[in-house]
């Protein structure tokens, strides 16, 4: 008994307390930023971005990022002459509405008008999600062709760091028993009817997360003949998570945010 007593007082609970307390962030290295007092337009960052995420604004004159594109690289930051893009500690980024995250306005992937040979079941949620699910979630992890960047940082909200499972959220083995789809990838040609297979059989109402850039935009793998741009050309979303891959907290944040628990 004293040993396990010794040990309790030795190693403390590290188990974070997110989202009921502030997370101390000086450690970590998010999203790009531009300081556009300081950007003298020279457009460096825009022939070296390898997700081509940033562009120019509408006036032509300076230039902004997409995030739902940006991979999170930094190299932008690094080879700025101005030194006018700094790296920011922000997480929370997830958004309902894709245009949020960007600053160029949203060009619709015209393979959306194809005929597909499968039915895609539309579902709006009528009520507040957290009425209808009450404080619990099943939730199924979806990879719909990525690199498994996301896939391992999703794996690590069932750590005891992040430790999902104390907000009342699971992670189950079938659509059939889920509330809600976490979507990974840019949808490959040969996931794209396993994904839409997927979404028809979790039951209404439910609700779709794109996780990171690839699952929100393609990512650097957009307008390739093997895949989509975004997991919305196929299924209806609800949440976006930008990122490459984006961090647990930042995913968990984007589920919160889906629930309206923000």
């Amino acid at each position: 008994m004293f040993k396990v007593i010794r040990k309790i007082a030795k190693y403390p609970r590290l188990t974070l307390d997110y989202p009921q307390k502030k997370l101390d962030t000086a450690f970590f290295a998010s999203s790009p930023q531009i300081d556009h007092d300081k950007c003298t337009g020279c457009g460096a960052c825009i022939s070296r971005c390898p997700s081509f995420a940033i562009v120019r604004n509408e006036s032509g004159q300076g230039v902004g990022i997409n995030y739902d594109e940006c991979v999170f690289c930094m190299l932008c930051a690094e080879i700025c002459p101005a030194s006018a893009i700094s790296v920011t500690d922000k997480f929370e980024m997830a958004v309902k509405d894709r245009g949020e995250l960007r600053c160029s306005p949203l060009v619709v992937d015209e393979r959306m008008t194809l005929d597909l040979p499968y039915k895609i079941i539309e579902s709006q949620l009528e009520e507040k999600i957290q009425k209808v699910l009450g404080r619990s979630l099943q939730i199924r992890e979806v990879d719909s062709g990525s690199c498994n960047g996301c896939d391992y940082e999703v794996n690590g909200l069932n750590n005891p760091f992040n430790d999902i499972e104390r907000l009342g959220m699971h992670f189950v083995p079938s659509p059939r028993h889920a509330d809600m789809l976490l979507v990974t990838g840019a949808v490959s040609r040969n996931m794209e009817q396993a994904l839409v297979k997927t979404y028809n059989a979790a039951p209404d109402p439910k609700i779709v997360v794109a996780v990171g850039a690839c699952a929100c935009s393609g990512g650097i793998f957009k307008d390739l003949y093997a895949t989509r741009n975004g997991i919305d050309c196929i299924v209806p979303v609800d949440v976006y998570i930008p990122g490459c891959p984006p961090r647990p907290v930042s995913i968990l944040y984007g589920i919160l945010k889906a629930l309206d628990r923000i």
